[in-house]
């Protein structure tokens, strides 16, 4: 059956007071060519009263305190793109969906609406790589809603982003001003004399879609034996999580044990730089670990777990290291290939506790199709499950079945 959502109103939301004029620097991970443009995703409420109503009126508040947001990046000729504080607003779309969230399965894959109808575009003038906030409130016939949020990486990186969605829901649920006020002084942020490595080449990799449950119980299982076999220590849902997939993986795609593969992540450097509670930016530092397949391939998850702890242990040095300009080669550059899977964690951005008066979303998620980047996500898994859920669009079609397989074994 198919379902329909009508856009009921769409505009720009203006601050609801004047705001300072002028311009904003973007900080140096902000400016780098990968990081200009939208990431899209969906948060899924199951009770609403009049949330597109009582949103935008909130967002309204909450850009008097967030007015950068309500600009447009610029880049004069010569110069570096910068925050115009223009004033312009966020695009908002206010819309209605024919059906309940339980008949379109909470927008689980396989999707039964499609991307045009719960995520805002807008068909006029303003590029939406120079924008820096898009939202889409669709209410559903049950009383739930989703949210549908385009943020620019360039503004600012995951933390950032949910900071200002979580302002919008303080101003929501009635309180005078955001729990959180903005830090907006890139100061703080290092800027490297480092010149950005050049964009990739982007292959066209055709993923696979799959998503996995990991039950609490299981992940402390191997928690334990991790405390085991390195004489008391500790170790994260997350290390936990991406040894497993990365074991799982290498399994399931090479048998010849000389292939040079990596694991990439971003991690935050709030803490290792100091950065003030409230910084509106990015800061980031990527965290690679590099090993063969035949090593993957025979080692246990705990240790790869080590190989990994070891690493995130490195980042510290090497991000001071950053911050002095002592780098010879860009640390942040890129290979986007087969052998490289990016692992992006979403558990701890804050998304997953907004409250916009109504509770917290049952769900929320990026919304990624690319076929470019071996990829997986992990999300606080959807109400009432408890556990960590895995997005993968890491393997192939010929590989898929054998990945599955492997990483769904929780014994």
């Amino acid at each position: 059956m198919g379902f329909t959502v009508t856009k009921i109103s769409e505009g720009y939301v203006r601050p609801a007071e004047p705001t300072p004029p002028g311009s904003l620097n973007l900080d140096w991970i902000g400016r780098y060519p990968t990081h200009r443009g939208l990431v899209d995703s969906l948060h899924i409420f199951k009770y609403g009263k009049d949330p597109a109503g009582v949103i935008r009126k909130a967002l309204a508040r909450a850009l008097v305190h967030y007015y950068p947001i309500a600009g447009r990046i610029v880049q004069p000729e010569g110069c570096e793109p910068r925050i115009e504080c223009t004033g312009d607003g966020v695009w908002f779309v206010a819309a209605s969906a024919d059906c309940s969230l339980a008949d379109v399965n909470y927008l689980e894959r396989p999707m039964m609406l499609g991307q045009n109808d719960i995520l805002p575009y807008t068909e006029l003038e303003t590029s939406p790589a120079n924008t820096l906030v898009m939202i889409q409130v669709t209410e559903f016939t049950c009383g739930g809603f989703v949210m549908g949020l385009r943020t620019n990486h360039a503004f600012a990186d995951g933390l950032g982003s949910a900071q200002v969605i979580s302002a919008i829901g303080d101003l929501a649920r009635g309180l005078p001003e955001p729990i959180v006020k903005p830090v907006w002084n890139r100061d703080s942020s290092p800027n490297p004399k480092i010149k950005p490595a050049p964009l990739p080449d982007l292959p066209k990799l055709a993923l696979e879609y799959s998503a996995v449950d990991f039950p609490t119980r299981y992940l402390n299982q191997l928690k334990k034996q991790y405390k085991v076999h390195s004489n008391g220590k500790w170790c994260s849902t997350f290390d936990i999580i991406i040894a497993k997939v990365w074991q799982c993986r290498t399994r399931a795609i090479y048998s010849d044990p000389d292939v040079n593969i990596r694991l990439c992540f971003f991690a935050s450097t709030r803490h290792i730089l100091k950065i003030d509670k409230g910084y509106c930016g990015n800061s980031i530092f990527p965290v690679k670990v590099l090993a063969t397949s035949g090593k993957i391939n025979t080692l246990s998850v705990v240790e790869i777990v080590d190989l990994i702890k070891e690493a995130k242990d490195q980042m510290a040095t090497d991000v001071q290291k950053w911050a002095n300009d002592e780098f010879e080669v860009d640390p942040f550059s890129m290979t986007f290939n087969y052998e490289t899977i990016y692992i992006s964690d979403w558990t701890k951005l804050g998304f997953s506790e907004v409250d916009y008066g109504w509770g917290v979303p049952v769900y929320c998620g990026p919304f990624t199709n690319n076929d470019y980047i071996a990829s997986c996500i992990l999300l606080k898994a959807p109400v009432p499950f408890e556990g960590t859920r895995l997005i993968a669009r890491c393997v192939s079609k010929e590989h898929i079945d054998a990945f599955n397989k492997r990483v769904n074994q929780f014994d």
